[in-house]
């Protein structure tokens, strides 16, 4: 069915507590932050509202909730950077020690070690942060593959369930570009670029078992996701009533948020880690082949700029863009 071990999987998440924490302090507080803005701007609507009549405040309210709240995700927008740098590379850091089998140094505590890791393989935030990004794109159009395979196939109604597929494993892949980069870390690679050039290849290679284990991660962490949901729809709901009048459905918005903290804290680290489990054994022995790097560099220009990257890549930095 699956070739991931979820209980061992578990296991590391126990072991590497003081990231779950940070991780669960940090996207709560983007929850409670939502909450407070959004909570401040509608205030500031009813307060402008009385210088009109009942729609008037109604609609003041309204917009003034939407307007913290807009401004709440523009600033955590450009927080995405640090948030990736400082805490999910340096999980995923310690994470390949551990199941590479390896002891975490004493003296020291798990984040910084696994944050000094990371600065060893990249030189600054922004060239992980560019790495990433094209990563992702890279994968999407491995994705699409699928799309393009289907269109050969001459069957009726065949494309609108592709459709569908295709639009569950973007889902999926979501999860695998961190597994990229836990081949950075484990290859100890000077190069991050021609590190997740060679990673994408062997991903690549053998996207079919990749694909088959990101979906029933998928599955199952939407499945746990949407129980959490359910289960935070009351208390959220009556922080929902606390808001004037016009917005007391924020309590399902606010419940949704606490639902996407809960995965991202907890489920994405655990999503990961069966990933590798399922990658780091896969492409062992197996060296990059020439004929998905050549498939690749057709199918996608990110691909190409990851080869450019990574031939211009010296000391800690790329002579070009």
């Amino acid at each position: 069915m699956w070739d991931f071990r979820l209980g061992e999987a578990v296991g590391l998440m126990v072991r590497t507590s003081p990231f779950i924490i940070a991780r669960l302090v940090i996207y709560f507080g983007i929850t409670l932050a939502y909450v407070l803005v959004t909570g401040v701007g509608a205030g500031i609507g009813w307060g402008v509202g009385i210088f009109g009549d009942d729609g008037f405040r109604a609609t003041t309210t309204i917009w003034g909730g939407v307007l913290g709240f807009g401004l709440t995700a523009a600033v955590l927008y450009f927080l995405r950077e640090y948030i990736l740098y400082m805490i999910k590379a340096a999980h995923i850091a310690v994470l390949v020690e551990l199941i590479e089998g390896n002891d975490l140094p004493g003296g020291q505590g798990q984040i910084a070690y696994g944050q000094k890791i990371v600065r060893e393989r990249f030189a600054e935030a922004n060239v992980l942060f560019a790495v990433d990004q094209l990563v992702k794109g890279v994968l999407r159009a491995i994705t699409g593959l699928v799309q393009g395979i289907a269109n050969f196939i001459p069957i009726p109604g065949l494309q609108q369930f592709v459709g569908l597929i295709r639009a569950f494993l973007q889902i999926a892949v979501g999860f695998i570009d961190e597994v990229i980069l836990a081949h950075n870390v484990r290859t100890k690679a000077g190069n991050p670029w021609q590190s997740a050039q060679d990673a994408l290849i062997l991903y690549g290679q053998n996207y079919q078992v990749m694909l088959k284990n990101a979906a029933w991660l998928t599955l199952i962490m939407y499945g746990l996701s949407l129980v959490v949901f359910l289960v935070l729809l009351v208390p959220a709901g009556a922080i929902g009533f606390l808001f004037p009048s016009g917005l007391s459905a924020m309590g399902i918005v606010f419940a949704l948020l606490l639902a996407w903290s809960f995965k991202a804290a907890v489920l994405e680290p655990l999503a990961i880690t069966c990933l590798m489990q399922v990658y780091f054994p896969t492409i062992e022995g197996q060296v990059p082949n020439a004929e998905w790097e050549q498939r690749l560099s057709e199918l996608s220009g990110k691909f190409r700029q990851i080869k450019e990257r990574a031939v211009t890549w010296v000391s800690g930095k790329a002579t070009s863009a």
